[in-house]
Parts: structure tokens; sequence; C-alpha cells
């Protein structure tokens, strides 16, 4: 044995416990998830539960990939909303349309990978891998897509969060009237004030049928630079409270970019002084070296001003299908942490656009009177604490 060991040795010895069969989903992550991926799905799971849910925290979710068909929004999205562990939520809008299919009634099936596909078109069956479902549930969901979109308050510009809120009531209604309970993740984000955001609207089959409503003439559409606005004046919030802003990404994509790309939004475009994203935890099958977003490390979103360089340690990245990786997190989460009383952000969104239209406005004066020349703006006269 060397008389020396080197500082690089100061981790907890590989010494493991036999498992036994009875140990919760906590004592087998903390015992036997050491090294590779499980590693960093134990690391993952302890920054979640240990910092990123701290009270001063304002959490992100970002979701891709069909999670909603697996019922991972059941499982996993709608007890961490419940327990006020996530705040706002950037979907596709895949998932938010094959979420309503639960609250309505319908529902999906295991089936096999395997399946003959010109044999499934045959007998009226679609398949999401290996999940089966009726062609009639498509039809049946985008009907009732239609008849809600086509109500009075729908007809205006609107950001996705305010039309996933107004589809929510929706859904929650007919959740009640079915009997239903703890179903749609839409109902649930109803519920607790919770806003939802589409980085790409028309991507999807709600899309798709607010599409066909305009060929009727109706007036419903999307205003997606609300959306890029309203997701930077929350995060911009969270910090100038004094607390923190955390991104849990499930897959990769568009929404996740739409979370990471809020503080550049607020640096690079409005000018505004920040640093970045506080904690960052990925749960992605991506591969990192064909430069694609989904893949893109907490390294690279630094070098953007995504996130905080001085937080850089504060991420962890699991290289995890999202159906194994989030239902661990999860119960991880629930099992470690008292709820926390959620933000209810849908309803204080006048208020954080208020502030991002304040601090704006004081950063353009700032640059134009340093681009003119002339005498720079006092940035103290005004409280940006008091909103």
């Amino acid at each position: 044995m060397p008389e020396r060991k080197s500082t690089l040795l100061g981790g907890a010895p590989i010494s493991p416990r036999p498992i036994r069969g009875d140990e919760s989903v906590v004592q087998l992550m903390e015992n036997a998830f050491l090294a590779y991926n499980a590693g960093r799905l134990r690391e993952a799971s302890q920054l979640f539960a240990e910092r990123m849910l701290e009270d001063d925290v304002t959490v992100a979710m970002s979701l891709t990939g069909a999670m909603t068909p697996a019922g991972i929004g059941m499982s996993c999205v709608i007890p961490l909303i419940e327990a006020g562990f996530v705040d706002w939520i950037v979907s596709t809008g895949a998932n938010l349309y094959h979420d309503c299919h639960f609250a309505l009634g319908y529902s999906m099936h295991r089936g096999t990978p395997r399946a003959d596909d010109v044999e499934l078109r045959a007998e009226g069956v679609v398949r999401i891998y290996d999940i089966f479902f009726d062609y009639a549930v498509l039809l049946q969901t985008d009907e009732f897509l239609r008849q809600v979109s086509q109500q009075d308050e729908f007809q205006r510009r609107m950001g996705s969060a305010e039309y996933h809120y107004l589809l929510g009531k929706y859904v929650h209604e007919r959740e009640r009237a079915l009997g239903l309970s703890n179903k749609s993740l839409l109902a649930t984000a109803y519920e607790h004030a919770l806003p939802i955001y589409t980085s790409s609207p028309g991507d999807s089959s709600i899309g798709m049928n607010v599409a066909e409503l305009q060929l009727d003439g109706y007036k419903i559409g999307y205003d997606v630079s609300a959306d890029v606005n309203e997701t930077a004046a929350i995060v911009l919030d969270a910090k100038r409270r004094g607390g923190k802003s955390a991104v849990l990404i499930v897959g990769g994509g568009s929404p996740k970019n739409f979370v990471l790309q809020t503080e550049p939004q607020i640096q690079e475009v409005l000018g505004i002084e920040e640093r970045g994203h506080d904690y960052y935890l990925q749960i992605t099958d991506a591969r990192v070296d064909t430069g694609g977003l989904s893949g893109a490390t907490p390294g690279e979103a630094v070098s953007w001003g995504k996130v905080d360089p001085e937080q850089l340690p504060n991420s962890v990245v699991c290289y995890l299908d999202g159906t194994v990786g989030l239902p661990l997190l999860t119960a991880y989460a629930l099992a470690k942490r008292k709820p926390r009383t959620p933000k209810r952000l849908y309803e204080r969104r006048a208020e954080l656009m208020e502030r991002l239209r304040v601090e704006y406005r004081k950063a353009r004066e700032f640059r134009d009177a340093r681009a003119n020349g002339s005498a720079l703006p006092d940035v103290d006269d005004i409280d940006l604490r008091s909103f």
C-alpha cells in the first residue's frame, strides 16, 4: 500500500450491502446506485430533493417524448405538481393532446413493439412504440378540442399558457363529470394555477385543430412572443426576489431550449443583467457528440448564458430513458421532501410581466445612453424588489 493517499480518493468506498428485496426506493438508490448512470441518477435525485426543492427555488420542467401516453403524466408529473415540486412547465403539444384522452375517459393499452403495423392500420389501432389505442380516440379527442376552442373566451390571440389554462378548465370539468381524478396533467395544472407552455404550438394535434378553426373563420390564435416574454419574466422574478431558478429537463428537443433560452432572452436580447439558471438536471438518451440541442451539456449552456457558471457544480445529466429515470426521481423526492406551497404562477403573470417591462426599460435607457454618449440614467431610482 502506498504511504501517501491521493486527495482524489476521498470519495466514499464502493461497498454496497446485498440487496434483500424489501428496500425502499431511497434505500435502493443510496445503497446500490453508485456508478455510471445509476450514480448520476442518485446524484440527480439528491440535487432535486436537497437543493432544487428549497422554498426559494422556482422549478421549471420541460417534457418531451411521448410521456403522457406511457402514463408518466399520471404517475409522476401530477404528483410533482400536487406536491409543489414543479412550478411551471414547457411541454410538447403532443404530450398535452394525449393527456386529454385520459380525462375524456378513453384508454391507452400496453401492446408490443413487434406488431405488424399494416395489420394495426387495418384494425384501426394506432401505435406509439409499445402503446396501442383505438384510432377513434384521436377523432373523438379532436372533436372535444374543436368544441371547446370554439367558445367565445378562445376567440382572440393568446399565449399558449393561457390557452392551456382555459382548456384545462374544460378538461377538469369533464373529469369531474365522469367521476375521474388525477388523470389529466392539464386539469391538475388548472387546479394549481401552474402555467404550461408549448414552444411549438402548431406541432401537435392541438395546434392542428386550432388551425382548422381558423379556416372556418374563428379568431383563435397563438401569440408565441407572449410565451417568450412570460417565461423570461418568471425566471427574472425568481431571481429578483432573492431566490433561484432550476430546470428539470426530461428529454430534450424544443422544450429544453425554450426553458433554457429564458436567460439569453433576459441577458442577450433585453439587456438585463443576469447570470443564468442556478440548477440544471436533465434525463436524456441523446448523445453529446452529434451537436444536437437535446444532448448539449450544462457546460455548453454556460457559454450561452443559460446556466450560471458559478453554479455548474449544481448540474447533473443522467443518460437514461425518461420513463425509467423520472419515476425513480419522483419517488425519491416525495419520500425525502415535504410538500411545498404551490407558487400559482399563472395568477401572477401580469405582475411578472410588469417587472420585466420595468427592468427592460431601464436596461434600454442605459444602453441607448451609452450608445449616444450621454449621461447614464440613474439605475437606483426604482426599487425593483418592491413588486
